[in-house]
């Protein structure tokens, strides 16, 4: 098995390893500390002289067909209740086509952008579109990032007195059938997993307690995790007020999802005693910070839930509500709309790139990524620093954050190289670009 010596980073987010890393048959076999060389030999080298090196991106809230739908006419310049009125009647006309291509393009973004593993939650399926996890878990093979893929869902429309339309509900049975199915093809616990899968309603005002309630218990039987939208905006807590009799926090005590198999997207609108009882209780969160100022849905209490004990970690979501699929942005979003909120000296670049790593991967519940350490796969990110906008950057880790990086130079994955100067490996990105945009007029 040969080693890969990654010699000499310009810097590496990781102790006791300024001179690199060894990687051997896809995961962190050695740190090389300063000065020093690899003890157990190595018969590759690739020199990172010119990079900094982070642990790969993990993105734990995304919609990958919001790609369609980017600054979108009829949803530009609105909170989140009108917005998702205006385009869940055009999302309906997602076809397997549209979807497949609207999936490999996010892919694509944030794998250039130095995400190695990625969460997408996915609850429409009109007619035509039931297989879309298995769109997504293909074409997350091809390009070789991990992901955990929610089968999401939803089965509460206008009609019952949801948000959505009734065109992309489905039935409680439906869902769950289909959800253990994809459970049985695709859900992996082993170490270096490249694929797995989590259950995941869309939110209080779109599914019923009992389809939440009889998720968590196959998401138990599969010790497979749970996600969910919760706490975004008032309009959602006063929806389930008005519905259940209760706060969000709740609810999600009533259905069994109080557990650390359990993250969130967004978690704003938390009261102190609801923070508490997450943190008691391992929940992870994903703050969505671009995503929560586009809307204007507020700022997530990240200081005050990590403190608590709960898992922070970041993500992109939808790329139709931020409107990117770029987890450096994210990093750099979380740490701007983080420093408002607490103050210029109470948030650095190392916590949301703490959140963007080790907190993502527990959200995620996941041990084997989010950090570059021995035993650790090998999942990697490395950024020049030779753009303009870095010219006279002194900290290169902060210069990463501060100065705006938004596209990776190398990124490994399980010890594979899936960009390389900047270029992801077997992808024409010119005929992606062209594709995706003839299928993004379809949704005019």
């Amino acid at each position: 098995m040969s080693r890969l010596w990654i010699q000499h980073p310009l810097a590496i987010l990781a102790p006791q390893a300024e001179n690199g890393i060894v990687v051997e048959n896809g995961v962190i076999a050695e740190l090389v500390p300063k000065g020093g060389v690899p003890l157990g030999g190595f018969d590759q080298t690739f020199d990172a002289s010119r990079h900094v090196m982070l642990p790969g991106l993990i993105n734990t809230h995304h919609h990958f067909y919001q790609t369609l739908t980017r600054a979108h006419p009829q949803a530009i310049n609105k909170e989140l209740f009108p917005w998702l009125q205006a385009l869940y009647p055009i999302w309906a006309r997602l076809t397997p086509d549209t979807f497949r291509i609207s999936v490999r393009l996010a892919l694509t973004e944030l794998l250039m952008s130095g995400c190695t593993t990625a969460a997408d939650h996915h609850y429409l399926f009109p007619d035509g579109l039931e297989n879309a996890v298995d769109i997504e878990a293909e074409e997350a093979l091809r390009i070789g990032i991990r992901m955990t893929i929610t089968r999401g869902s939803m089965n509460l429309s206008r009609k019952d007195g949801g948000l959505p339309p009734d065109t992309v509900v489905q039935t409680e049975d439906v869902i769950l059938q289909d959800s253990e199915r994809v459970l049985n093809l695709f859900h992996d616990r082993k170490p270096g997993a490249m694929l797995q899968i989590g259950l995941a309603p869309c939110s209080p005002f779109s599914v019923t307690k009992s389809l939440m309630a009889k998720s968590a218990a196959l998401a138990a039987r599969f010790d497979a995790p749970l996600h969910t939208h919760l706490a975004e905006t008032i309009d959602e807590e006063d929806f389930c007020l008005a519905k259940y009799g209760c706060r969000t926090v709740d609810l999600l005590d009533e259905v069994g999802w109080l557990g650390p198999r359990t993250w969130l997207a967004h978690g704003i609108h938390f009261n102190a005693s609801e923070i508490a009882r997450l943190g008691k209780h391992g929940v992870g969160v994903c703050h969505c910070a671009t995503s929560n100022m586009v809307l204007a849905s507020g700022i997530c209490a990240t200081k005050e839930l990590e403190a608590a004990g709960a898992a922070v970690g970041l993500g992109v979501d939808g790329s139709a509500s931020n409107d990117a699929s770029n987890m450096m942005e994210a990093v750099r979003h979380a740490l701007m709309i983080g420093r408002l909120k607490y103050g210029a000296s109470a948030l650095t670049h190392l916590d949301v790139l703490r959140w963007a790593t080790e907190g993502s991967a527990r959200c995620l519940g996941r041990t084997d990524i989010g950090k570059i350490a021995v035993g650790m796969q090998a999942d990697l990110a490395l950024f020049s620093l030779d753009d303009l906008r870095f010219s006279g950057g002194h900290d290169p880790l902060a210069t990463l954050v501060l100065c705006g990086a938004h596209k990776a130079d190398h990124v490994m994955v399980a010890g594979q190289w899936r960009v390389t100067d900047g270029q992801p490996i077997g992808v024409d990105l010119t005929a992606l670009r062209r594709a995706h945009g003839d299928a993004a007029k379809l949704f005019i």
